[in-house]
C-alpha cells in the first residue's frame, strides 16, 4: 500500500526541503519521524521541492509504508516525533501508481508581502517585507502578462534543472488589505526560483521602476540579466498541489492570514 500525506511546515530555520549531507532539512524531519513509527528507515517523495526559508502549507508526499499501521499514527505518531515547526494534516491510501509528483497536474505559490516603511516583527521570517509605496493596479497589470504559455527563461535561476522553460501559467493575481500584497501564482510547474523573480519584477512594476508592459519584454527577451533580482524567500509558501479527482485526496491547500481579511 502506498501512502500520501499532506504537509506543513514553516521553512524559516530548515535549509530546504531535500535531504543534504549537512541535515536540517525538512525532508530529514519527516523522515525521521516516520522511522519512529515504522521502526525502520523510511523515505518520501514530494510534489515541489522547496528552497530554504520557503513554507508550505499543502505540500504533498507520497512514500510506501514497509509495516502495516493504523492510520492515525502516520498523522498523530508522526506529528509526535515532529519538530514544532512541521505537521502531517491529513493521510490518504492511494493505488501503487501515485506518484506525487508526476500525478499532481498543478501546483499553487503565495507570495505574502508586507509594505509599510517599518520592518515586520510578527511576519519575520513568514513574509516578504518592502519599504517604498507600491502600486498594487500596475502590479496587477503586469501580472496578467504572465497568463498563458510563455518561455520563463528571464525568471529562472542558473541552475534550474529543468528539461524545458516553457511553462504555462493558469493564476497570476495580486491583491492588497491594508500592508500586506499577496501574490498568487498557479501552474502546472515552476522553474527554479521562478515565483521570487516574478515577485521582485512585479515589485519593480509596482514602485514605478518599470511599466506593466516591461513583463512582457523580459518574457520575450529570455535573458534574466535583465529582469530585477530574486526576492526574498521569506514571503513564499507552497500553498495547494492539485491531482485528478479519482484519486480522492483532501484538498490540500491551508489557511494564511490573507484569507481571513477577506483577499
Amino acid at each position: 500500500m502506498r501512502l500520501a500525506l499532506g504537509v506543513e511546515y514553516d521553512g524559516s530555520a530548515f535549509r530546504g526541503w531535500q535531504t543534504q549531507p549537512g541535515g536540517n532539512t525538512v525532508q530529514d524531519a519527516l523522515e525521521a519521524a516516520l522511522q519512529q513509527i515504522a521502526g525502520v528507515p523510511v523515505e518520501v517523495v514530494c510534489a515541489g521541492r522547496t528552497d530554504a526559508g520557503v513554507h508550505a502549507t499543502g505540500q504533498v508526499v507520497h512514500f510506501d509504508p514497509p509495516v502495516t499501521r493504523p492510520i492515525t499514527a502516520w498523522v498523530r505518531g508522526v506529528n509526535t516525533f515532529l519538530p514544532d515547526a512541521v505537521a502531517v494534516r491529513w493521510v490518504h491510501p492511494v493505488g501503487a501508481v501515485f506518484h506525487a509528483r508526476f500525478s499532481a497536474f498543478g501546483r499553487c505559490y503565495r507570495y505574502v508581502l508586507i509594505n509599510r516603511p517599518q520592518r515586520t516583527g510578527v511576519w519575520h521570517g513568514r513574509a516578504g517585507w518592502y519599504h517604498h509605496p507600491l502600486d498594487v493596479e500596475a502590479m496587477r497589470r503586469g501580472a496578467s502578462l504572465l497568463l498563458g504559455e510563455h518561455d520563463f527563461s528571464a525568471f529562472r535561476a542558473a541552475g534550474c534543472q529543468a528539461k524545458s522553460p516553457v511553462k504555462t501559467v493558469r493564476r497570476a493575481e495580486v491583491r492588497r488589505a491594508g500592508d500586506i500584497i499577496v501574490f498568487d501564482f498557479e501552474a502546472g510547474a515552476f522553474l527554479h526560483h521562478m515565483v521570487r523573480n516574478l515577485v521582485g519584477s512585479l515589485v519593480y512594476v509596482g514602485q514605478g521602476k518599470r511599466p506593466p508592459e516591461w513583463m512582457s519584454s523580459l518574457l520575450q527577451s529570455g535573458d534574466r540579466r535583465l529582469a530585477a533580482p530574486t526576492f526574498s524567500a521569506a514571503g513564499l509558501y507552497l500553498v495547494e498541489v492539485k491531482y485528478e479527482p479519482h484519486w480522492g485526496l483532501p484538498v490540500s491547500s491551508g489557511v494564511l492570514l490573507p484569507d481571513s481579511l477577506g483577499l
